[in-house]
C-alpha cells in the first residue's frame, strides 16, 4: 500500500474536474473550478449525517459569525459533494434533487452574506449549484469507471451502473474493455 500526497490528489482532481466541466458544457470561473477541486480533495460529508433542513437551521442560528460561516460553508460543500457522489442515497430517502440543491445553495448564499456585500465565489456556487452538482456527478462516474473496470465483478457493476444512469463516462469505460452498451428506441438496452 502506498501513501498518496494531497498534492497528487489535487492534481488528479484538477484534470478530472476540467474534463467533467467540458463534458457537461459548464463554463465556471477559475475560482469556482479550484473550489470544486478542493471539495473533492477534502469532502466534509459528516454535515449530511442528519436531516439537511436541521443542519441548515443549526448553522444559521449559530451565534459566533466565524463558526456560522464555517458550518454553512461545510454544509454547502457536503451537500454539493454528496449530491454528486451519492444522489441515489438522497433519492432512496425520498429527497428530490431540487430540494437537496436548494439546501446547498442556501448554505452558500448565507455563507457569502456573512462576508459582507456580494461574494463572487459563493454567489456562483449558490446560483449554479445544480450545474456544479452535475459536474461532481460526472467526476464520480469517471472515477468509478476507472476503478471498477479492473476485474469481471467490477465490470459487471459498471455495466449495471450504466444501465441505471446511461452515463457516457461509464459507457466509454465499458467500450475500452470490449463491452459495447447500446441505446435502442426504447431507451437503454
Amino acid at each position: 500500500m502506498s501513501i498518496v500526497s494531497a498534492e497528487s490528489i489535487a492534481s488528479f482532481f484538477d484534470e478530472v474536474v476540467e474534463d467533467a466541466l467540458k463534458a457537461r458544457r459548464v463554463d465556471a470561473s477559475e475560482t469556482a473550478t479550484r473550489y470544486l477541486v478542493g471539495v473533492l480533495v477534502e469532502p466534509h460529508i459528516e454535515a449530511v449525517g442528519k436531516p439537511l433542513a436541521l443542519s441548515l437551521q443549526e448553522a444559521l442560528v449559530t451565534n459566533e459569525p466565524a463558526e456560522r460561516f464555517s458550518r454553512l460553508r461545510e454544509l454547502g460543500d457536503a451537500v454539493l459533494y454528496a449530491s454528486g457522489f451519492f444522489a441515489d442515497h438522497f433519492a432512496a430517502r425520498g429527497l428530490e434533487s431540487r430540494y437537496v440543491a436548494t439546501i446547498g445553495a442556501r448554505a452558500y448564499v448565507s455563507a457569502g452574506a456573512l462576508l459582507g456585500g456580494s461574494n463572487g465565489l459563493f454567489d456562483e456556487l449558490a446560483r449554479r449549484f445544480e450545474e456544479f452538482s452535475q459536474v461532481i456527478s460526472e467526476v464520480a462516474e469517471r472515477t468509478l469507471a476507472q476503478q471498477s473496470a479492473h476485474d469481471p465483478r467490477g465490470l459487471l457493476k459498471l455495466y449495471e451502473r450504466w444501465l441505471k444512469t446511461g452515463s457516457d463516462a461509464t459507457a466509454e469505460a465499458l467500450v475500452e474493455h470490449g463491452i459495447f452498451p447500446t441505446r435502442g428506441a426504447k431507451g437503454v438496452q
